[in-house]
């Protein structure tokens, strides 16, 4: 791959991975609540669910995701669900021990399901098949390329949200301070199933 080509993929990689979404708003938000042993189950399971999509779009799904308005509307509205629901869940924990009862946790396998309601990871992955892989000679070595770097980059970009929730959870713990956090996390996850109304 040309370097310009490279050069091109990391920038995007950087800006997709490190802006704020649903992925890495949970990750801070569960190791702000459960701590950083907790969370990184789904910062684990992130890449892994977002590869898993890529792949797929490379081997032809994306293609039919976006021939199909209905199925794209399908993704849309699990997704907004999904996000919405978790931010009900997350506005509404006061108390470290509160947030533990309440079961905010998203495991490994929720983590990866959610990558494939998020329209954010599927605009990502679509993107990327689109710029890098589909269409050329050399498209099986572009995903053995591709999929590694993105894989790093969707785990560096979580565990850096998750470690800052990790650093702020006994801070957050004393009076009411971990209700507002969590209530910022919540319109974090109320913008982006707004903003996913719109795409």
């Amino acid at each position: 791959m040309p370097p310009a080509e490279w050069t091109a993929l990391l920038a995007l990689a950087s800006a997709m991975a490190f802006s704020p979404g649903p992925n890495t708003t949970l990750s801070a938000a569960l190791a702000a609540q459960r701590g950083l042993p907790v969370a990184l189950r789904f910062v684990c399971a992130v890449p892994v669910g977002w590869c898993g999509l890529l792949l797929l779009c490379a081997g032809g799904v994306g293609a039919v995701v976006l021939a199909v308005p209905a199925l794209r509307g399908v993704i849309k509205v699990l997704g907004i669900g999904y996000l919405l629901w978790l931010a009900f869940k997350l506005g509404r924990s006061s108390r470290l021990a509160q947030a533990e009862g309440a079961r905010l946790c998203v495991g490994f396998w929720q983590g990866v399901a959610l990558q494939f309601v998020n329209i954010k990871a599927w605009m990502m992955a679509l993107t990327v098949v689109a710029g890098w892989i589909a269409g050329r000679a050399d498209s099986l070595e572009r995903v053995g390329m591709v999929v590694p770097v993105l894989l790093v980059f969707a785990f560096a970009s979580n565990l850096t949200y998750a470690a800052a929730g990790a650093l702020l959870r006994r801070w957050l713990a004393q009076g009411g301070r971990l209700l507002w956090f969590n209530r910022a996390m919540a319109l974090v996850l109320v913008a982006t199933a707004v903003w996913m109304v719109g795409v």
